[in-house]
């Protein structure tokens, strides 16, 4: 797969200039030389999201067929994440991050306090027409649990340490 190889460098080369079409264009060319690399995969994604012309449904194709084809890479899966909080999608991205969490158990932490954090933040904005006190304190509290995750706490064993004296 030595023209695979070419491709990636060359794709790689495009982004470090800030040639987002390039790149993509290139990650497009390993995707069809090699369907197997994941890495061409992801480039394709990781570059879609740069080219405004690019279809959420298609950047999060690659991503899925960049973590199908690696499984066990938690990267992939918390871009996925982090992608689909972005596009409002946040069932996927809650899956994602948990997949991320599960595959890495060390850096769990920080997959649990992004998808609070970002949650918290995107959320309201997306489901803007929706968002009442009812709405609002949904957000809240689903932001709540995945902060509480990162620290280790569920709600019971938060609510009991803010009570103690």
């Amino acid at each position: 797969m030595e023209e695979a190889e070419k491709l990636m460098k060359q794709a790689y080369q495009a982004l470090a200039d800030g040639d987002y079409p390039k790149a993509l264009s290139r990650f497009e060319k390993v995707t069809k030389v090699d369907p197997s690399n994941p890495e061409g995969w992801y480039g394709k994604a990781e570059a879609g999201v740069l080219v405004p012309k690019v279809k959420t449904e298609d950047i999060l194709e690659a991503y899925r067929k960049a973590a199908d084809l690696d499984p066990k890479n938690p990267m992939y899966h918390s871009s996925i994440g982090s992608f689909c909080v972005e596009a409002g999608l946040f069932n996927d991205a809650e899956a994602a991050y948990k997949k991320a969490a599960e595959l890495d158990p060390e850096n769990a932490p920080y997959y649990y306090s992004e998808f609070g954090v970002e949650y918290f933040r995107r959320a309201p904005v997306v489901m803007e027409a929706y968002m009442d006190d009812k709405g609002e304190e949904m957000v809240m509290k689903k932001s709540l649990k995945y902060l509480l995750l990162a620290i280790g706490l569920d709600e019971e064993g938060a609510l009991e340490l803010l009570q103690r004296k």
